[in-house]
């Protein structure tokens, strides 16, 4: 895995028209496996696609391994594996012949082209099933060659749009413990996914996007550290939210408890100085949950 960042954008617009699919976005996304998650119609698809230089923004600036995608797209895509979200499969081939096939198509000679097909469809676990035709794959398989096609040419930088789309549970869970595995031999991933559990099964760092804005850019293990904390005072309730809130954080009372946040361990060093300044006793203070979903509908107003 390289050191620094895969991915730099600044000022990103993409619009079709009069929709805006992505929003004037600055971030950067750094080595490891990288989520990026949002509800369907959030920007995911057009962002990969934008990395790839299939499309090119209508503002904005964009690096990919150092590389412009708008200028050297064929530079990118050299070193960039990308599995899209559609069924794209040839059914009348065989898995094998048509992952040599996209080997040979990143320049690689034919003889070592079926080779790595071989031990690709080896790795994602079609070693018996490759001399079969796509045609009669299922939905489980027919993502694992996808995927397969998708690390062939052993890119430094592997885009997978919604893998697990369409899979039973098992077939999930064996999806993510493949890009898990990815991620061991030193492949930076970034994975879109609208489905938040399977983002936290498996990232290290998660981009969050809503109708085309940036809600979050960040490590994946901070997130459990901005939820709400919930505070039971023994007395002086009021006067206790009034000294949290003079401390900068928004503190909501809810009968005789208050909520406060969400936001980091700034919270409680906040609520043990109110509770001081008005002396007033607290029965319990406890942090609430803050999974991914929590913090999306957080942002989003509907929680």
């Amino acid at each position: 895995m390289g050191q620094g960042n895969v991915v730099e954008i600044s000022g990103l617009t993409h619009d079709y028209g009069e929709v805006v699919a992505l929003k004037n976005l600055d971030l950067e996304i750094p080595s490891g496996i990288t989520g990026l998650v949002g509800a369907n119609g959030a920007g995911k698809t057009t962002m990969l696609r934008l990395l790839l230089g299939l499309l090119h923004p209508t503002a904005g600036t964009i690096s990919v391994l150092g590389a412009d995608p708008q200028t050297t797209p064929l530079e990118v895509r050299a070193k960039v594996g990308y599995m899209p979200e559609v069924d794209c499969l040839p059914k009348d081939q065989t898995a094998a012949d048509f992952v040599a096939y996209t080997a040979q198509l990143a320049g690689i000679p034919s003889r070592e082209a079926k080779r790595r097909s071989s031990e690709t469809l080896f790795l994602v676990g079609l070693e018996e099933e490759r001399f079969r035709y796509l045609g009669d794959f299922s939905t489980g398989m027919q993502q694992r060659v996808k995927l397969a096609q998708a690390i062939v040419h052993d890119p430094d930088l592997v885009l997978l749009d919604e893998p697990a789309s369409g899979l039973d549970p098992e077939g999930r869970v064996q999806m993510l413990n493949l890009i898990r595995r990815l991620g061991e031999f030193d492949i930076d991933i970034i994975v879109s996914s609208h489905v938040l559990t399977d983002i936290e099964q498996t990232c290290s760092w998660v981009v969050m996007l809503d109708a085309g804005d940036l809600l979050r850019n960040g490590p994946l293990q901070g997130f459990d550290e901005l939820g709400t904390v919930v505070v039971e005072p023994v007395t002086n309730i009021d006067q206790l939210v009034q000294a949290i809130e003079r401390r900068g954080q928004e503190a909501v009372r809810d009968n005789r408890q208050i909520v406060v946040g969400p936001g980091g361990h700034e919270i409680e060093e906040a609520v043990v100085a109110a509770a001081a300044e008005t002396q007033s006793g607290l029965i319990r203070m406890v942090r609430g949950s803050s999974s991914l979903e929590d913090l999306f509908l957080q942002k989003d107003g509907t929680s």
